[in-house]
């Protein structure tokens, strides 16, 4: 018996560094990292920035050379040579993904001076409450989807009739689902509601069949219909009155040196600079209908 003992010993160890292996991976994946305080930054005269993005094609994704580009990305790190122009401040902007938008979202609304997100999130009079937020960055068109089967939407109060048997798809937590509910409640009340909880989700089942009917970001459609999905847009359901902006905790000190760089040389949407940025990430088809 003792023999077997000294045999199974290093089994059991072995086992056990590997379960407090990847124990400690999960923690680690789990916590929340914070950069600098501005006057911090600036007194020292470099520092960090930590910021959370969700992957977004066009605004956050990786390149073919792995590298992480994309219209926010570009944005923010043009913020960094602000800061160094404007200040003589070297600023290292810590990029890290969050893929689940919820978490994203509650991470930054809860975290601590140093943390910026970007998420594609919509500036509301309800966030502000739990949030900062950056002047905004772009104008959405948020579209009302089908698969390419289903017959055209040509007015609003018409929806319960067109379609018909069609379910309702909502990303959960969202403005989106906030929209959706509000017009299958006007006129379609008996629509069964589903819910979502990525954007390539909505895209990838209303693409399967003619079964649902979804809103979605005016981008995320057309990058999905120049990739062949089977996609048909609703335009009589769109709706253009929401922006997105950066997003920071409430005790943020960052905010002021934000509004300066999106103020400085006339404004950064009225700038060369952020048309070349919206047309190379975006398209210049899509670029000239979000500018």
């Amino acid at each position: 018996m003792k023999k077997l003992k000294q045999i199974l010993l290093p089994f059991v160890l072995l086992a056990l560094a590997a379960v407090l292996f990847f124990a400690s991976c999960r923690q680690k994946g789990s916590e929340t990292i914070a950069g600098d305080p501005w006057e911090v930054v600036l007194q020292r005269g470099h520092g960090k920035l930590a910021a959370y993005y969700v992957p977004a094609g066009g605004f956050a994704y990786m390149c073919d050379e792995g590298m992480l580009t994309g219209v926010t990305v570009d944005i923010l790190k043009d913020f960094s040579q602000f800061v160094m122009d404007a200040y003589g401040v070297e600023l290292e902007i810590r990029f890290m993904e969050e893929a689940d938008w919820s978490i994203f979202y509650r991470k930054i609304a809860e975290g601590k001076d140093g943390m910026i997100g970007m998420g594609n999130v919509t500036i509301t009079g309800e966030r502000m409450q739990e949030l900062t937020f950056s002047p905004p960055y772009m104008t959405n068109i948020a579209s009302l989807i089908t698969h390419e089967d289903a017959p055209r939407l040509q007015r609003l109060n018409e929806l319960g009739d067109t379609f018909e048997g069609r379910k309702a798809l909502a990303f959960e937590g969202t403005l989106h689902e906030n929209r959706l509910r509000t017009l299958t409640g006007s006129f379609y009340p008996d629509a069964e509601i589903k819910m979502a909880h990525t954007n390539d989700e909505i895209l990838e089942r209303v693409a399967e069949s003619d079964r649902y009917f979804a809103y979605i970001d005016l981008y995320n459609y057309r990058r999905a219909s120049d990739r062949g999905m089977p996609l048909q847009r609703h335009p009589v359901a769109d709706e253009a009155a929401e922006q997105f902006g950066y997003i920071m905790p409430l005790e943020t000190t960052w905010d002021g040196v934000i509004k300066e760089y999106f103020k400085h040389d006339g404004g950064l949407l009225n700038s060369q600079r952020y048309r070349y940025i919206m047309e190379t990430h975006l398209g210049k088809e899509l670029a000239s209908l979000l500018l």
